[in-house]
């Protein structure tokens, strides 16, 4: 092609780019006219009813999450708040408590992350730029199994729901601002960059889309720091353990970058995207993020980063926070051979815990406990995997910033677990502790969707496979390092 023709080309494309960008911006719906939204002196979501001193303009996000226009005051909220339950909180700020509620039968929680002066009282006075998040506290702690998961939850709150306030009616591909605090920053679903998503052929063993938009239909809290802010992740909303919001993020993720057509993945990309824009909003606010701690710490930087990537916002692709998966993994020499490790139950300092720090660079002979052996096997590294790979095959590594965390999932999924898991039987039995029986060589390392996903995709990647392995040394080159077994 000739330099002029070249030249051509290049601005014909970038009028046709400029072209669509301009016809996606034209197509993002306007807001209403305030006369055109209802009035109504009162409104109710997931069976919480907020009325009002007076009928007010009301709208909704494409969340389905709904907004007042201008000032207004909640004089009731049902189910009424009771002493300790079913509590509201106005502009939460990020912290290490909640005023919600507590489940009367369970001591331990109640005294965990609970403070009743964090509850907003009525009459409570909204002005725009305000969130008011409300909630009903579960009766107590039996039989309450979370929608989103399947298994026993945690969480006091067993339904919760958010009430913005704004200055002006919002348009309607509107995402709800976030819940913290009162920056009300808004996106929308038109700026979106759908053109970063890959399309990849999902396997057999997909899950049904409508179970993940049920999962991130709802608001998902996650102001409180450190792990017992699983007390604060309603029942019927959300997962309460890191570990399965870590699954159930992965996944997500690997359905919304498949070839899917978008109407069948828009409610999921909404829900997920909320999650993120309510990540980014805690981190403005000033959270410290979601630390290791086990299992706790997992599936909030990936939603952040993804969300960041479809915005084109370049702070959200770079959340400074702390993340499980981040302060799990680091380079390193392995008692395994391996080149990466998991640096413990609560990272690698194990926040004053020797039993909770960095263990893999000693043999189990020299490990003062199983806990974070147990935890890396039970609790973290079969959430990780769909992350990894989503980002991966997003070409996200670069942003995600933590070379060491792919390494590991890499490790994960492909270390040969005979000898190792021999050597921990043999230390179980001579320190007399329990070996799992569950520990098997040929055990399951993450669900059998992402595992169809991995062996689908993961090889024919650019990223080379055994970075988690030492490099080989030529021969006569530079000293021989001693393995940790030999020290």
């Amino acid at each position: 092609m000739k330099p002029r023709e070249a030249v051509v080309v290049a601005l014909l494309v970038a009028g046709c780019c400029l072209v669509s960008a301009l016809s996606a911006r034209a197509a993002a719906p306007p807001a209403p006219k305030l006369e055109d939204l209802p009035l109504q002196d009162n409104v109710s979501q997931y069976g919480i009813t907020w009325t009002f001193d007076k009928k007010v303009h009301v709208g909704q996000f494409v969340t389905g999450d709904y907004y007042v226009v201008g000032r207004v005051t909640v004089t009731a909220i049902s189910p009424a708040p009771e002493e300790r339950r079913n509590g509201s909180m106005l502009n939460p700020d990020p912290g290490e408590y909640h005023g919600y509620g507590e489940v009367k039968n369970d001591p331990a929680m109640a005294t965990l992350r609970y403070k009743a002066e964090l509850a907003a009282k009525l009459p409570i006075a909204m002005k725009p730029g305000d969130s008011l998040v409300s909630t009903i506290t579960r009766p107590d702690t039996k039989g309450w199994i979370t929608a989103c998961d399947g298994i026993g939850s945690a969480g006091t709150p067993l339904v919760a729901s958010v009430l913005t306030c704004l200055e002006s009616p919002a348009p309607p591909d509107t995402f709800r601002p976030c819940y913290c605090g009162r920056q009300k920053k808004l996106y929308h679903f038109s700026d979106l960059h759908l053109e970063v998503l890959p399309a990849v052929k999902l396997t057999a063993g997909a899950p049904k889309i409508e179970f993940y938009n049920r999962v991130f239909e709802r608001p998902w809290l996650d102001h409180v720091y450190d792990w017992g802010s699983r007390e604060l992740h309603p029942t019927e909303n959300m997962p309460d353990y890191g570990q399965r919001i870590g699954k159930r993020v992965g996944e997500a993720s690997l359905l919304l970058i498949s070839d899917l057509p978008l109407d069948q993945k828009k409610k999921l990309l909404v829900g997920f995207v909320q999650y993120g824009i309510d990540l980014w909003g805690c981190i403005e606010r000033g959270i410290k993020g979601w630390p290791q701690k086990g299992g706790f710490g997992s599936g909030r930087k990936w939603p952040l980063i993804f969300t960041g990537l479809l915005l084109k916002d370049e702070a959200m692709q770079k959340p400074k926070a702390e993340f499980g998966e981040d302060q799990g993994t680091a380079f390193g020499p392995c008692w395994t051979g391996a080149n990466v490790v998991f640096t413990g139950h609560s990272g690698k300092d194990g926040w004053g815990d020797l039993e909770r720090a960095a263990y893999e660079h000693l043999p189990p002979a020299k490990w003062l406990k199983l806990t974070s052996e147990t935890y890396r096997r039970n609790s973290v590294s079969d959430c990780w995997v769909a992350q990894a790979l989503a980002a991966r095959l997003m070409k996200a590594e670069k942003v995600w910033d933590h070379d060491a965390f792919f390494a590991y999932v890499d490790r994960w999924m492909m270390e040969d677990q005979t000898k190792p898991l021999a050597e921990l039987k043999k230390a179980c039995a001579e320190k007399g502790w329990g070996f799992p029986q569950y520990w098997k060589p040929d055990m399951e390392r993450t669900t059998k969707f992402v595992q169809e996903m991995w062996d689908q995709y993961r090889p024919p990647l650019a990223a080379p496979m055994d970075g988690w392995k030492p490099k080989a040394q030529p021969r006569g080159e530079g000293p021989k390092t001693e393995s940790p077994a030999e020290k």
